[in-house]
């Protein structure tokens, strides 16, 4: 072959699309070249560690919605106070008249705004001191506040300044929550059975020298209406309204004792509880049928 000695005007190599293409392969080999072992040990280590830290704070979260939950539901729902204390253990006197079974006495020393004590029949889980705030404070003072005063948010069985405390008015108002857990009025509801309205009846009020017993002849859904605000019961005509009310309640939830009456002559208790409705209240109403003397209970000075 002969040799060949390029001239001018050939046609030169294409050594540029020759480099393009040298280094195409050469990245494309780069990328398929696997990363060493030890860098995919470092990203296992980093993704666990990751992993670790998440499941460390979502379990950190948990315990502590828990607690909060916890403390919320003791402070909304509060619990079952215990007033065994509060009974009276010495049944033994010379007296004719039969001891109260509330120890006033002790109950009144150490909570002084305490003015009765309520007991129905068949609940046994609504036996619980009646409270009447002092002038100095609001009116509605144990709706949010425990025996000894403390917020809570369950509040207490109280009655208003409008009423006496010796329950001797046309008609005493007896407030309560309706509780989820049952304490307080929560169990008022059990009346929306007519099995259970018919075969529980009666409700006890002790006061510091008596024992007052009525006898329950209605339950019903009514407004949320201020009653004693709304009649005024030392009026005949307005007192015989709302009893009218009580034995044909226009709601479609009531209860009621057949051939029930009321007459102005007649002084009669309504249990108030609030119902899922803010618009609404549930009311059981007494009518008083009796009233026995008791010892008579000397309240010691408070020191």
């Amino acid at each position: 072959m002969a040799d060949y000695t390029p001239k001018h005007g050939d046609p030169k190599p294409n050594n540029k699309r020759f480099k393009k293409s040298e280094n195409a392969e050469n990245i494309k080999n780069i990328e398929n070249v696997e990363e060493p072992e030890v860098q995919t040990k470092t990203k296992k280590t980093k993704l666990t560690r990751k992993k670790i830290i998440y499941y460390i704070a979502l379990s950190a979260s948990t315990a502590l919605l828990i607690a909060l939950i916890i403390i919320l539901c003791i402070k909304y729902f509060g619990g079952r106070e215990n007033f065994d204390e509060f009974m009276n253990s010495n049944t033994s006197s010379t007296s004719s008249l039969p001891p109260n079974p509330i120890d006033f006495a002790k109950l009144q020393s150490e909570h002084p705004e305490v003015c009765a004590w309520i007991r129905i029949d068949g609940i046994d889980e609504i036996s619980y001191p009646i409270l009447q705030s002092s002038p100095e404070k609001d009116d509605n003072y144990y709706l949010n506040r425990d025996l000894e005063g403390n917020t809570r948010n369950t509040g207490s069985i109280y009655i208003q300044r409008l009423n006496n405390k010796d329950f001797t008015d046309p008609n005493t108002l007896i407030y309560g929550h309706d509780t989820f857990n049952g304490t307080l009025f929560g169990q008022l509801k059990k009346f929306r059975d007519k099995t259970f309205f018919d075969e529980h009846r009666t409700i006890y009020i002790y006061t510091p020298d008596c024992i007052l017993k009525y006898e329950i002849i209605s339950a019903f859904v009514y407004d949320n209406r201020h009653i004693l605000n709304s009649f005024n019961f030392n009026i005949e005509n307005e007192c015989q309204e709302f009893f009218n009310e009580c034995i044909n309640p226009k709601s479609l939830v009531k209860q009621v004792v057949d051939g029930a009456t009321l007459t102005t002559n007649d002084k009669i208790i309504t249990l108030s509880t609030c119902t899922s409705n803010s618009s609404e209240r549930y009311l059981v109403v007494g009518k008083l049928v009796g009233k026995a003397e008791t010892q008579k209970i000397i309240i010691p000075p408070k020191k």
